[in-house]
């Protein structure tokens, strides 16, 4: 684990506009910088770089932070990759927590691992470009199959030469261990004899690296170029400790980016129909090398988006094995479309066949939804064979039951009602059976495994007053207080610093007796002021969120009597963090616009701080009053009792009074 120390140091030597300006092109903008957003596709320029504040904020997508979490949402990367490749660029040397004598023999065995595969994938690739039987082989292969040059670069494309040794002797005379050239798979070792026999597990292949999510060589495929019938087509590396080929996707370090900014990713079978994609300008590609789709590769693409479209070869019988993957797709909540080729046509020959226009505009003209195309696929098969019609549907039904959002099966059962001319109830029974079988046949009968009657029953009742009644107001509820209580953290993060003098209406009487506001002036912190007031009538924020991040400002105010907003920046909470940089990034927002030259002018807050901090706590208390008012009037009604008039008088004057310090009438 890297220590607190490191981290700290990475922190302070990193600087947020020269890592962000490695991916996105930053113009100076005042004491900021702007730049198109690098999540969406834009026009006018909607991405701020605060150098002062060490943050970031896209007011295009909302999304926001410091440097680490810039390179956690645009490479992708985890926590930990984001510092590594942070402590790379400023040569901070990473120091990590003591380990036991196996962790640390585990650790520097993985590490031996990617060492070597990084130069067996560098290695295969020079001996592709610069090697006379590379270029005459393993290059002409590639050309032939239309690649050019810049993807073969961009995707490390290689060559093993057709020799028994010939790579595993060069990784040997460089230093690396056999061992590790072994445990990858790169050389296999017969024993017997004399001496140990070494052969290349790859001889005479074109080679296609696997890389991680970061980039990092996890292993190979390897594509025979001969006849050779007892010979596999592709041979893939072995299962070793850093490579899982059940838990990684070719193409997915190249296609990230695009995938997370198209909100989709194409899923397709073989290395070539990626390569091919990719050159033609569909770089939001991977593919799941020749195995049957698994929960971990699916998870993979989950990371970056909710939506597949899986690419079917025109094969039938390829297109029914294939569509298997489908349902563990949609156990993950994730949303399916698919397309399908002509018969005969790969997304690879297809590709090659067609202009990138052309294939794009198939690519969306012809996804289809998963149930319109499953009933189209299969219906050709049940015909007008009664029996085969209601497996048919059983089938589909079993796909609709792996949906866990419950709306989103009542939207397909009602779509399979009509394309299949068949009663909704017959498959919601259906539905509710495969629920309930999942379930494990348990005594609770939860909500989706009703029948439809009784969600018939269901709909004709009012559900909870979402739209009328009760259930609108007590959405405005939460809504006023969400806003109110974000505007005391606002006021806290930007101005929680600021001592100010500030202006108190007290009750008192006048000569007559009567009660009166008097003025009454002290000087105090703005947080010293906020926590007082909040404390004093204890209050509790509603927002989950927000009552994390005030807990931290009030901690910090008790340890140091002040706010550092440094350590909320960097904050290892990512909801707290975000919403630091959401705060104070949205006072950068106004220098897109820039109004000072078109000659508009902006208040300066601390002019009017304390009516701003004043404001806010009477403001909550306000609305948290009239609450009260509602929740004993409700609770008079519900039980059928008399009201406690004097309660609701002493809350309706109180509400009064603060009324008249907020200048309003009522």
């Amino acid at each position: 684990m890297i220590t607190q120390q490191t981290i700290e140091k990475v922190f302070e030597s990193a600087r947020v506009e020269e890592v962000i300006g490695e991916f996105v092109q930053l113009k100076k903008s005042g004491s900021s910088f702007k730049g198109l957003s690098p999540f969406t596709d834009e026009r006018t320029p909607s991405f701020m770089v605060s150098p002062v504040k060490q943050i970031w904020k896209d007011f295009s997508t909302g999304k926001g932070g410091n440097a680490v979490s810039f390179l956690m949402e645009h490479e992708h990367y985890t926590y930990p990759e984001a510092i590594r490749w942070l402590a790379k660029k400023y040569n901070i040397e990473i120091e990590e927590t003591e380990q036991s004598d196996e962790q640390k023999q585990q650790m520097n065995e993985r590490e031996s691992m990617f060492l070597v595969s990084k130069f067996a994938k560098d290695y295969f690739h020079d001996v592709l470009m610069n090697s006379q039987k590379g270029r005459a082989i393993g290059l002409s292969y590639f050309k032939e199959r239309g690649f050019r040059e810049d993807i073969i670069e961009k995707f490390d494309l290689g060559y093993c030469k057709d020799e028994w040794d010939n790579f595993t002797n060069a990784a040997l005379s460089k230093g690396y261990d056999l061992k590790y050239l072994k445990s990858t798979g790169l050389t296999i070792v017969k024993e017997g004899g004399a001496q140990d026999r070494k052969f290349d597990r790859f001889k005479g292949r074109v080679m296609f690296p696997i890389h991680s999510m970061s980039g990092r060589i996890l292993g190979f495929g390897g594509r025979i170029l001969t006849n050779d019938k007892k010979a596999a087509k592709y041979l893939n590396s072995p299962e070793s400790e850093i490579y899982h080929k059940s838990k990684i996707l070719y193409g997915i370090y190249h296609a990230k980016k695009e995938i997370a900014k198209q909100d989709n990713c194409f899923l397709v079978e073989g290395y070539t129909d990626v390569i091919s994609f990719y050159q033609s300008g569909v770089e939001n590609v991977v593919a799941s090398s020749g195995t049957a789709l698994t929960p971990d590769q699916i998870r993979l693409i989950n990371r970056l988006t909710k939506n597949i479209t899986v690419l079917f070869d025109g094969d039938a019988a390829g297109i029914r094995a294939s569509i298997r993957g489908i349902d563990l797709i949609l156990e993950q909540g994730m949303n399916v479309k698919v397309v399908s080729f002509p018969e005969g046509e790969d997304p690879d020959s297809f590709a090659k066949a067609h202009s990138s226009k052309e294939l794009k505009d198939y690519l969306e003209n012809t996804a289809q939804d998963f149930i319109e195309f499953k009933v189209s696929l299969l219906m050709k098969e049940a015909a007008n064979d009664p029996v085969k019609k209601a497996g048919l549907i059983r089938d589909i039904v079993t796909s609709i039951s792996k949906i866990p959002d419950g709306i989103q099966r009542e939207v397909y059962v009602q779509e399979c009602a009509n394309i299949m001319d068949i009663s909704e109830r017959v498959l919601f029974s259906e539905l509710a059976q495969l629920l309930s079988r999942s379930a494990g046949n348990s005594g609770s009968q939860s909500q989706s495994s009703y029948s439809e009657p009784q969600r018939m029953q269901e709909r004709e009742q009012p559900r909870m007053g979402v739209v009328k009644g009760k259930g609108a107001k007590a959405n405005q509820k939460i809504d006023q207080l969400n806003i109110l209580e974000k505007e005391v953290i606002r006021i806290l993060l930007l101005y929680g610093n600021e001592v100010i003098d500030f202006v108190n209406w007290v009750d008192g009487v006048d000569e007559k007796g009567r009660p009166i506001l008097e003025k009454e002036e002290y000087q105090n912190s703005v947080c010293n002021e906020l926590y007082l007031n909040l404390q004093e009538d204890e209050i509790e924020f509603t927002n989950e969120v927000f009552r994390l991040t005030y807990y931290e400002l009030i901690h910090q105010l008790n340890q140091d009597e002040k706010i550092s907003i440094d350590q909320l920046i960097m904050h290892e909470d990512t909801n707290i963090s975000n919403l630091v940089t959401n705060v104070l990034m949205d006072e950068e927002k106004y220098s897109l616009s820039d109004w000072e030259r078109k000659e508009v002018f902006v208040t300066d807050t601390v002019k009017v701080l304390p009516k701003l901090v004043s404001d806010a706590v009477l403001n909550l208390r306000r609305v948290l009053i009239e609450e009260k008012i509602k929740e004993i009037l409700e609770q008079v009604q519900t039980e059928n009792t008399m009201p406690d008039l004097e309660e609701i008088s002493n809350y309706t004057d109180l509400k009064k009074r603060l009324f008249e310090k907020l200048n309003r009438v009522v």
